[in-house]
Parts: structure tokens; C-alpha cells; sequence
């Protein structure tokens, strides 16, 4: 029946408006019968009501409840129906698609029904209990994976932790010894020199290799994958999956590194924080008496949103330096205080020419009296 919806609301619909204009004639007879012609405002009043509650409003309310167990009562009988009436549904049919033609509709049943990312979106909030809270936020981040590009969830490059081969060997060894990651980054003097990443699988190596020349190392680096800047998130899942890879350089236009990702940062899109990064966060984000935040300000803009239930701009910059620098339009002194989009925020340390640290209020306050206001 589903595969020929025509079909199934022609016959639904015929079955409806033989009994309502069947009811309302007997109703009619009688009342005119009973009491004349007056009669006859009185038995639509009644039949009207009559109609509503007991054949519209309870059994469609009581079939939104429990479709399945409803739908699939009414499968057999609706069969049977369909059997019977089956040239009058068929003709009903061929008219109204003819109809539809006329205004441009198309009723080919073979014709798939699509639902925008809109209307998938509605279903899936509206779904309440049939789908559990954490599998609807799920969803959500899915469809969400369109509007998100790898620009906004990448380690920017000065916070990519790599190997110089230009250090010591065994500096370079103590690193691989202690480090927490499953691969390093190898680069020469700055990470524009990138060589390659070294896997977790060869820190066994290099650990015991006897060569104590740095540049040995290479022979055991992987070799580096290009992400594009800009490149939607849902694209770059589907081009991990095809590669077999789980980690790449974002580049610009111009081919400078701007920043790594990887397939753990993606699948958190998703699912949610499930590595040991959450904390690396929560300690960019502290407390600060009961109203305000001491904010590392090299946090990206939409973990700030996510933690604190805040609504700074995502389609500029994507780190608290950056919006700050670009909404002043200048690289502040320590001690000023902005007001940056509603939230009031004191600069609290700069370095290299970089916000890196800030105090947030999410309430209007009144800043000291020696430090500078916008």
C-alpha cells in the first residue's frame, strides 16, 4: 500500500466521503421525519459534532499515538476494501494524478520522497521519547557536519607538538619516550619543513636505533596528508574513510599549514568529547569566583560556545585571539577591557603579540579604575 500512496488515499478518502455523505442524508431524512424542515439545522449541528469526536478527532488522535499497532489492524481490512472498490479507486486515481499534471505535480510513484535537512532536523526533535536524548543530539551533529569546515575544530600550528630534527637526538628520543600522542609530527627548523609523521608503531625504533644522526629518523616517517582549508566536515570523514587515514595538515590556499586534524576530532563532533583532549579544554576554561571564567584565549570559539552556553560569531575567526584582535582592530594592551559582543572580558596576558589569556564575565561589571576601556 505504501508503494502506491495514490492508491491508498484514494480508497481512504472515497470510504470517508461515502459514510460522511451517507450519515449526513440519513441524518437529514430523519430530521425532516421527526421535525420538519427546522429539523434540519439541528441534525447538522449534531451529526458535525458527532463527526468530530468520533470519527476524526479520537481515532486520528489515538492512531498518531500508536501508529504501527493501528496501521497495521487496518492493513487487512483496507486490502479488502481496496479489492472491492477497486476500478472506483483506480479512476479516482487516474483523474486527480491528470489533475495534478496539469498544475506541474509530478505522482509517479516510482518518484522517491525527499526530506530537506530541515524537515530531517524536525523529525528528529520532535521524536521525544521514540528516540533517546543522546541519540538525538547525535543526529543533530550529523546534519550539523555540513555547516562545520575542519578550519574550526584543528590544533592551529602553534600548538602542533612535533619533532625539530634539527635538536638532539636524544632530546628527540625523550620526547618519543614520553609522548602521549600516537603520531609526531618531524619537521625541519619550523613546521613549514614538515618531513612526515612518525607513528607509535616505530617509536620502538627510534628509541633503539644506534644511529645517533637525527635525520635517520626519516626513513620511518609515514607520509603526510593534505587537508584543503575550508573542507566541510562530513567531506573530510567520507576522505578518511577512503584513505585509511586518521590524521592531516589543513593548508591554505597558499600551501602554508595552518593547522592539523584528525579523525578523532571529527567522530567527537558526533558522539561527543571521548579522549583525554575534553580536559585539555576544561583547563583552558577555569573558574574564577561565581561569575566569572579565566579563559586561555587560544580556545577555539566554538568550544567556548559549547562549554559555557555562550553565542560569540563562528563564521570569523575561530579562536577567542582572534575574535578579540579582529573586533579591536588592534593587538591590545595587558589590562584592557572590552565588551566583546555582550560579554564584558579584561586581557589579561599578551605574548608574541597574542591575547593569551583573558577574564570573562557573563555579567556587566564595573572595570578597575587603571586599566583601559572600548
Amino acid at each position: 500500500m505504501l508503494k502506491r500512496p495514490d492508491k491508498l488515499l484514494g480508497l481512504i478518502l472515497l470510504g470517508n466521503n461515502i459514510v460522511n455523505i451517507l450519515a449526513s442524508a440519513i441524518a437529514t431524512v430523519i430530521a425532516i421525519r421527526f421535525w420538519g424542515e427546522g429539523g434540519i439545522f439541528a441534525a447538522t449541528l449534531m451529526l458535525t459534532v458527532v463527526i468530530l469526536i468520533f470519527a476524526e478527532v479520537t481515532p486520528k488522535t489515538l492512531a498518531a499515538l500508536y501508529p504501527e499497532k493501528i496501521s497495521f489492524f487496518a492493513a487487512p481490512i483496507l486490502k479488502a476494501l481496496s479489492s472491492i472498490f477497486h476500478p472506483a479507486v483506480k479512476l479516482i486515481s487516474f483523474l486527480a494524478n491528470n489533475l495534478l499534471k496539469l498544475f506541474g505535480v509530478n505522482a509517479d510513484p516510482d518518484q522517491e520522497d525527499h526530506l530537506s535537512q530541515e524537515e530531517l532536523r524536525t523529525v528528529v526533535n520532535e521524536a521525544g521519547a521514540m528516540i533517546p536524548r543522546r541519540h538525538q543530539k547525535m543526529l543533530l551533529s550529523i546534519l550539523d557536519l555540513e555547516t562545520v569546515s575542519v578550519d574550526d575544530i584543528m590544533v592551529p600550528r602553534n600548538e602542533i607538538i612535533g619533532i625539530d630534527l634539527n635538536d638532539d637526538i636524544d632530546y628527540i628520543r625523550e620526547q618519543v619516550r614520553n609522548s602521549i600522542h600516537t603520531r609526531l609530527l618531524v619537521f625541519r627548523s619550523e613546521i613549514d619543513g614538515v618531513e612526515g609523521f612518525l607513528h607509535a608503531r616505530n617509536f620502538g625504533r627510534v628509541l633503539e636505533m644506534e644511529s645517533s644522526v637525527p635525520e635517520d629518523i626519516v626513513k620511518f616517517l609515514d607520509p603526510i596528508y593534505y587537508v584543503p582549508e575550508g573542507t566541510p566536515l562530513h567531506t573530510q570523514l567520507m576522505k578518511f574513510q577512503h584513505k585509511r587515514d586518521r590524521v592531516g595538515l589543513v593548508v591554505d590556499e597558499y600551501g602554508d599549514i595552518e593547522g592539523l586534524v584528525t579523525l578523532d576530532d571529527i567522530l567527537e563532533e558526533i558522539v561527543g568529547d571521548f579522549t583525554t583532549e575534553m580536559s585539555s579544554i576544561n583547563r583552558d576554561i577555569q573558574k574564577d569566583g561565581d561569575d566569572a571564567y579565566l579563559i586561555d584565549a587560544t580556545v577555539t570559539v566554538r568550544d567556548l560556545n559549547k562549554i559555557l552556553d555562550w553565542n560569540l560569531p563562528t563564521e570569523g575567526p575561530k579562536t577567542l585571539n582572534g575574535l578579540i584582535t579582529e573586533y579591536l582592530e588592534t593587538i591590545p594592551q595587558s589590562g584592557t577591557c572590552l565588551r566583546l559582543y555582550g560579554y564584558p572580558m579584561e586581557i589579561l596576558q599578551i605574548k608574541d603579540n597574542i591575547v593569551k589569556s583573558v577574564r570573562a564575565m557573563p555579567q556587566l561589571y564595573t572595570p578597575p579604575a587603571d586599566t583601559q576601556s572600548y
